[in-house]
């Protein structure tokens, strides 16, 4: 191809910009609203047959044919549709079973505010642990007997069963000694796992024997520190035990002609379910121990609602019976606690027998203190303080089954009856563990009483007050007792000597103390904790609680002036000498602040406290610090850093700022966050102070034009730098610093062959040559209006740029080289205008300086057709094969340019645009409906005024036609 010469047309853009405007249009709102349904009308013709008569048509017309969007609104969508048309039976199963499911919602007494046993399970488990040596006693059973004939009469498998289940008693023992705590843990699941092996193949007399080995394991107490644990584990086997049993029988009463419905009466059981219930619940009457008997009963006690109706209500006080039988207090208590734990979930409206197991667990309470109790606690020597918490959580949930929904005369009697014990300590936290926040509250002076007059032995005051505290952190006290309780508490837990008893307490009440009263009282409350956790270091051994301590104060204290007014807040601070502790403590400050500040704040003494802790994070970044981590840091940084506003007095923000720099420069996103809030201070101070003291203000933003320029080059990602440049150069241009603005622009010039060929984002390597294109295109709409520096010559800006792009190594696979010369070719056309597209207040560009000057268009037109070599040249290279497609694309790219830009008056270029159009359609590579738009644009733009040269060019540029 020939080399052309370059020829802008001229623009006029207020012309341009006239002519895209829409029509506007009158408007009737009353006829017509965006919002108001589409109303439409159709014609329906039917053909109507009648006897005797040809066939005739008729016509109907329908209005308000409903738009699809609001048709969701009334059901008639596609999948409202769909739906209607479903199988009808499938529809009423549906429906039949929501019903099923709404009945039973409504007929549900416990609720979600009913703590379940599974909520509880881990606990117990974490807290009851043991280093000593564990033992499991298995009762194996003679294999005789086992291997029955298959066509065995029913009667001979009943009596085969029976001497299974009677060998089973009488069986050989074996017992698995100096068992670690997880290997007996691992032994129960084992354990577990064979139950539903056996069951599953069957065998079910195995199973039942399985779990009578397992709950005889709930008479040895032989290691009583686990027994709570050892409680959760084997009723874990019980509760499946129990499921697969009640499955069974339900399974037995579903036939071909009907099926149990959830809430069914003994009436809906088949004969052949309850015999085989009542099989089961004589096997279990078989058994000889008590405590395997009633545990094994008790897990299949919902199964009597397949006898009668009453079943369950006379089992009840049956099994509370029983447990009177259990001479171990411990054992006895979890017993009952089991028995309260199935009542709750097969009849919790039953109330009378947990009320009964709360009233005989009273009268057994003594028990404790008796020799047989105080003779074992020595032979294990264990101490009564190690003792009574053992029972805890059995009977908290004894308590919690009886307080739930009672009425306040109950909870009033139980407490009476406490008091009758002695106010005993283990007793009352129970109480208070259980009953309501409310109902604790309200009578927490009476509590406070009771807790002086309580027998400590064993069970210390401080902790009867932390679960006071508890209460008391979920619901108020009357406003008249607030400070003498607060008094009351604290003068027992300041006592406290031993460091982990007194901040376990302490932590309790700090909540209580910021939710009632003053920064005084907190204050107070805050030194306490520093004068006994200073000591020894102790605060090393409670950093947990230390942290909730600092989360419970800012979480009350939104007024972040007070809170750092607090004389003893930075100290208590000072105890978190672990760095990852101190660190956690400070974003949780900084999340507080970001959270509740509303104002922006120039404080000194929010300032000089943030800035240290802002300054705690930044400290402990470094090599091995995750990404997401420092992305953290710096998001919590930036936070502060917008909320800092000294008003007016733009000087200290930029001192504010330049401080911030060198406190937090190992954070780029925080130094990013710097810049651009220095470019918007410089623009704000222009803006407010224009028209006076103008040379102050402009030296104050050289200054902030020098501070960016000095931060910039500090930063590590490439296009990062790359846009701070440009956005910092246009910042200075905004305020007439026009060498400050040429310093950045050539900067980031000098900055563009350093861009590598692969980049991360978000942790994946991609190609940079994209974020190239997008980075040089906004630079050159800054170019447009970047006036020449006068000792540099014309268009100098330009010219370093295009040295630039030219040296720049670029993929062999890629047209992105030719994509911004064609930008610049549009950058070059903008150059020539007379008047340019957009300017700068106070800053004269090319066109003011020139004035249409020719020698400064010839070189315009120059440096236009450089670039149009470039590009035709790369279009020379692509006429391969592989490379058509992309010849194709970039040929009607190039000519859709010389369309907008070019002066298609002058011949040769109007030449160029008929060979680029032929290009385009060479090979058949171009898509049809783009070339024929493409067209249509051309011929519409020949009936403008000044265009009737595109209709010559329209008659040259054929459609190419496929076969």
């Amino acid at each position: 191809m020939a080399v052309f010469p370059w020829c802008s047309r001229s623009r006029n853009y207020k012309a341009e910009f006239a002519s895209c405007r829409l029509e506007a249009v009158p408007l009737e709102f009353g006829d017509y609203h965006p919002l108001k349904p589409i109303t439409v009308t159709e014609s329906k013709t039917k053909k109507v047959n009648r006897k005797g008569s040809t066939s005739s048509t008729s016509s109907s017309s329908s209005s308000s044919v409903v738009d699809p969007l609001s048709s969701v609104l009334d059901g008639t969508d596609p999948l409202s549709l769909f739906a209607a048309t479903a199988d009808p039976a499938a529809m009423a199963a549906a429906t039949d079973s929501s019903r099923k499911k709404r009945d039973r919602d409504e007929n549900l007494v416990v609720g979600s505010d009913f703590e379940p046993w599974a909520n509880k399970r881990g606990e117990i488990l974490a807290r009851y642990t043991t280093t000593e040596k564990l033992s499991i006693n298995l009762f194996m059973g003679s294999e005789k007997g086992r291997a029955g004939a298959a066509g065995s009469a029913m009667s001979e498998k009943v009596r085969t069963r029976l001497e299974e289940l009677d060998d089973f008693e009488e069986g050989s023992q074996k017992e698995l000694l100096n068992l670690t705590q997880q290997d007996y843990v691992n032994r129960i699941e084992e354990l577990n796992q064979s139950l539903k092996d056996a069951w599953a193949s069957d065998q079910k007399v195995k199973a039942l024997k399985i779990v009578i080995q397992c709950s005889k394991l709930l008479s040895d107490t032989s290691v009583i520190r686990f027994y709570p644990s050892k409680f959760v584990l084997i009723t874990d086997i019980l509760d499946t035990f129990g499921k697969l049993v009640y499955e069974r029988i339900f399974s037995m009463c579903v036939d071909n002609r009907s099926v149990l419905p959830d809430h069914f009466s003994a009436e809906n059981v088949s004969d052949t379910a309850k015999e085989t219930c009542l099989n089961w619940f004589f096997k279990i009457a078989s058994i000889r121990e008590l405590i395997p008997r009633f545990y094994v009963e008790s897990s299949i006690l919902k199964c009597n609602k397949f006898l009668s109706k009453t079943g369950i209500s006379e089992c009840l006080p049956r099994l509370t019976c029983m447990i009177r039988g259990i001479g171990d207090p411990l054992v006895s208590v979890y017993a009952r606690a089991y028995l309260c734990r199935v009542g709750m979930e097969v009849a919790p409206h039953l109330k009378e027998s947990l009320n009964k197991n709360f009233f005989d667990f009273l009268l057994t309470f003594k028990q404790i203190h008796g020799d047989t109790v105080q003779n074992q606690l020595v032979v294990q020597g264990v101490e009564l303080p190690s003792y009574l918490p053992l029972y805890s959580p059995a009977m908290d949930w004894i308590f919690q089954c009886i307080s739930y929904h009672a009425p306040e005369a109950l909870l009033t009697e139980m407490m009476e009856r406490c008091k009758k014990l002695g106010n005993n300590a283990l007793l009352l936290n129970s109480v208070m563990s259980a009953f309501r926040a409310e109902f604790i509250a309200t009578r927490s002076m009476d509590f406070i009483g009771m807790i002086k007059e309580c027998d400590e032995s064993g069970f210390p005051k401080h902790l009867l007050f932390r679960s006071l505290g508890l209460n008391l952190a979920l619901a108020d006290p009357p406003e008249n007792d607030r400070l003498q309780i607060l008094n009351e508490a604290w003068k027992v837990i300041t006592k406290l000597k031993n460091p982990q008893d007194y901040i376990n307490c302490a932590e309790v009440w700090v909540e209580y103390t910021c939710k009632h009263f003053t920064k005084r009282e907190v204050n107070t409350v805050l030194a306490d904790v520093i004068k006994h956790m200073t000591p020894d270091r102790a605060f090393e051994e409670s950093y947990p609680q230390l942290q909730s301590i600092i989360k419970k104060v800012i979480a009350h204290f939104h007024d972040f002036s007070v809170l750092f007014s607090v004389e003893k807040f930075l100290p208590f601070l000072d105890m978190f000498q672990k760095e990852s502790v101190r660190v956690e403590v400070c974003k949780s400050i900084m999340e507080a602040f970001i959270k509740h500040q509303q104002e922006p704040t120039k404080d000194p003494v929010i300032l000089n406290a943030l800035l240290h802790i802002c300054k705690t994070m930044h400290d402990s970044v470094n090599a091995l610090t995750l990404e997401d981590e420092k992305r953290m840091l710096a998001h919590l940084i930036n936070g502060f850093i917008k909320m800092v506003s000294f008003g007016r007095d733009f000087e200290q923000q930029l001192s504010f700022y330049v401080e911030s720099r060198s406190m937090f420069c190992n954070l780029e996103p925080v130094l990013v966050q710097l810049i651009h809030s220095v470019n918007r201070l410089a623009m704000e101070t222009r803006k407010v102070m224009k028209g006076n003291h103008s040379r102050k203000t402009a030296a104050f933003v050289r200054a902030c034009v020098a501070y960016c320029f000095i931060t910039i080059p500090s930063l590590v990602g490439i296009f990062t730098r790359l846009n701070l440049y440009l956005h910092s150069g246009q910042v200075a241009l905004a305020n007439q610093c026009l060498s400050q603005a040429d310093a950045f622009f050539k900067a980031a010039i000098s900055l563009v062959p350093e861009v590598p060929k692969m980049i991360n984002i978000d942790g994946k390597m991609r190609p940079s040559e994209s974020f190239l294109l997008e980075f040089l295109c906004n630079f050159f709409s800054t170019l447009l209006i970047v006036p020449d520096h006068p000792e540099h010559g014309v268009l100098f800006l330009v010219r370093e740029l295009l040295n630039v792009i030219q040296d720049y190594t670029w993929e062999d696979s890629s047209d992105d080289k030719i994509r911004i010369y064609t930008c610049v070719l549009h950058l070059l056309s903008a150059m020539s205008q007379e008047t340019y597209l957009y300017h700068i207040d106070k800053v004269d560009s090319n066109d003011s300086l020139y004035g249409g000057d020719s020698k400064f268009l010839a070189e315009n037109n120059k440096l236009c057709e450089t670039v149009m070599a470039q590009i035709l040249e790369h279009l020379k290279t692509l006429a391969k094969d592989e490379a058509l497609k992309r010849q194709s694309l970039l040929g009607l790219s190039f000519f859709n340019s010389i369309i907008a830009h070019g002066d298609l008056r002058n011949n040769k270029l109007n030449q160029l645009s008929v060979n680029l159009w032929h290009l385009a359609q060479r090979h058949g590579c171009a898509d049809t409906r783009t070339m024929v738009k493409t067209l249509e644009y051309i011929k519409k733009r020949s009936k403008q005024p000044d265009m009737n040269h595109l209709t010559e060019l329209a008659l040259r540029l054929p459609l190419q036609t496929r076969t």
